[in-house]
């Protein structure tokens, strides 16, 4: 399969072959499953204090007195330290020590990771996620010297010229999140739009970062949640030339 290789001013410039990873067939499962994995291990282990609820001087008055056998406090009736008294210890608490990483074979994630990669270059799984790609052809792929573009002003001249600003700008709706996670910390709900793929780092990744909703990565760089937000593969990716040469050269 061949691919057109634009240039920065929208044009053709040549045609090359595809790499064969593209061929890949599509694995929704595995990609769900390795996104899950990757995000499980930002998690963040949390628990309670070890003797918390235990600084007190409760004791139980033990048997034979016509009262439950909880502890209470010294030089009075009330109870405490028990899970079921004020300020008493929980009965279940969160522990540190609790192992929340899902773990995947490495075989499952490069298998889920060139699955995503293939996706991307479906028109079908691309548009169901949102993007607006028009009448062009997938893979996008556009010349090396985007990799130097360092100003974000020049890389929306050119994506315009190519015709995807249009999902930079659909990306720019941000609702307000309902319910009460907009009181912790996730007030808005914003869009992923383009991911940029390049080879090296030359100057892009400091230019597309204030493009609204979008990412940018190396080829080595690449995970299968950067390529499928939300478990959804089909991102829109604009890959450089020399990011497709890599796929070619690089041992899966």
């Amino acid at each position: 399969m061949n691919i057109n290789i634009l240039s920065i001013d929208g044009s053709i410039k040549e045609t090359v072959d595809l790499p064969d990873i593209f061929n890949e067939p599509y694995r929704p499962d595995l990609i769900k499953k390795a996104v899950l994995s990757l995000q499980s291990r930002r998690y963040q282990p949390h628990g309670v204090k070890p003797y918390a609820g235990y600084d007190t001087s409760a004791e139980s008055w033990g048997v034979g007195r016509g009262v439950s056998r909880i502890p209470r406090i010294k030089n009075g009736r009330r109870a405490a330290r028990s899970p079921g008294a004020v300020g008493g210890r929980r009965a279940h608490p969160p522990k540190v020590d609790k192992i929340f990483e899902e773990k995947m074979n490495k075989k499952e994630m490069k298998k889920a990771l060139k699955s995503a990669i293939a996706a991307t270059a479906n028109i079908d799984l691309v548009v169901s996620r949102g993007h607006r790609i028009g009448d062009l052809a997938l893979p996008l792929v556009i010349e090396r010297k985007i990799e130097e573009i360092d100003k974000t002003k020049h890389l929306e001249d050119v994506l315009k010229k190519i015709g995807v600003y249009t999902d930079i700008e659909r990306a720019k709706d941000i609702k307000i999140r309902s319910g009460r996670g907009k009181m912790r910390g996730r007030r808005y709900k914003g869009k992923k739009s383009i991911l940029f793929v390049v080879k090296e780092d030359k100057g892009l990744g400091y230019a597309a970062r204030n493009l609204v909703g979008a990412d940018f990565s190396t080829v080595n760089g690449l995970n299968v949640e950067l390529l499928a937000p939300g478990t959804d593969a089909g991102r829109l990716v604009v890959w450089s030339e020399a990011a497709i040469s890599s796929l070619k050269e690089r041992s899966w």
